[in-house]
């Protein structure tokens, strides 16, 4: 494909400072890209590399002025980066069909408009719609749900009675409505208790690989709208994750935990069950998140505590060689003190 700079900053709705008639052929890294490529900036500290860069152009915030290269300047480098990522590489189109390899039970309703591959298996009573795909190894358990559009990587599994909506992504490996981790009795006898909820998925969610979500203990685990989970992350059973959240790799979310709108997890944090987190709330990497948190709030930290106080108890923590050196001394010195003072009172 090919695009003149100009007609891509139409698409982005970009100006150009320079040369619109550049054809550019492709889209690649600030260190990669060369001639007739399009690369873009979008972290302050890569800037020195602006007039570096083999690239013919790149896309740039408002507050860059200036450089030899021909810059497209949009309010935000990244979005728009994906945007064009988006027109110079579009997403192959599957070809509607049912494999006779595939395995599909009988009252199971698949859309002739689906897409789907050898050794997928459908359940009794399961239901795949318009213009879904399933990959090789896919199982959609009996009464499950698959929506229109939604993409199931291969080796993805979607127990029964699950609900997946809309446009959605599983990448390879997910499971979505395995049992929750119940208990009666912990420790000592162990007794299981039945697993009878769903995990509803609505439009629009993207799932990273190997990620698992259990189903509720009773009624539904749900991820709501729009959230994006990373590879391997936990969510266990009867949690909810509001609308446009985001969840990093490796972070685990225990039984009935409650997240709400445009909250973000990083990457290996924790919560306990049966806490709320409020509506854009920022949880940094490694956190351990104990209690509810306010809207809004930055927490960081194990135990989790706003960033504010954690970043003073982390600088406490650097000085903390220093200050015992300190109260060694001052110990030292009162008990030279005190010995003076015995001493006095003895003559």
């Amino acid at each position: 494909m090919e695009k003149t700079v100009s007609e891509i900053a139409e698409i982005l709705n970009g100006t150009v400072i320079g040369d619109g008639r550049l054809v550019i052929r492709d889209v690649k890294g600030i260190d990669e890209a060369g001639e007739g490529d399009l690369t873009f900036i979008a972290n302050p500290k890569y800037r020195r590399h602006l007039d570096d860069t083999g690239a013919s152009a790149v896309l740039v915030s408002p507050d860059v002025k200036q450089s030899e290269k021909t810059l497209i300047v949009v309010g935000d480098p990244y979005a728009s980066m994906a945007r064009i990522l988006s027109v110079f590489y579009p997403p192959d189109r599957e070809v509607a069909g049912i494999s006779p390899l595939a395995f599909i039970e009988k009252g199971a309703l698949v859309s002739e408009d689906a897409v789907v591959y050898p050794h997928v298996y459908v359940g009794r009573g399961a239901r795949v719609e318009n213009r879904a795909v399933l990959h090789p190894g896919v199982v959609v358990g009996a009464e499950a749900v698959v929506g229109e559009e939604s993409i199931l990587y291969p080796n993805v599994t979607v127990y029964s009675r699950c609900r997946v909506g809309k446009r959605v992504i599983l990448h390879a490996g997910v499971v979505v409505g395995s049992d929750g981790f119940g208990y009666a009795d912990p420790g000592r006898e162990n007794i299981k208790v039945p697993q009878v909820g769903i995990v509803q998925i609505d439009d629009d969610v993207e799932v990273g690989a190997n990620s698992t979500i259990d189903r509720g203990t009773l009624g539904r685990t749900w991820i709501q709208r729009g959230v994006k989970i990373d590879n391997l992350v936990q969510v266990a059973h009867n949690v909810v994750v509001g609308e446009n959240s985001v969840i990093v790799s490796q972070a685990g979310i225990s039984g009935s935990a409650k997240l709400g709108r445009s909250v973000i997890v990083g990457g290996q944090a924790g919560l306990v069950g049966h806490i709320t987190v409020g509506d854009q709330v920022m949880i940094a990497a490694r956190s351990g998140v104990t209690k509810d948190v306010a809207p809004k709030s930055v927490i960081a930290g194990a135990p989790g505590a706003p960033h504010l106080k954690w970043l003073k108890i982390q600088g406490a923590v650097a000085r903390l060689p220093e200050m015992r050196s300190a109260v060694k001394g001052m110990l030292k010195r009162i008990e030279e003190l005190e010995e003076r003072i015995k001493a006095r009172e003895f003559k």
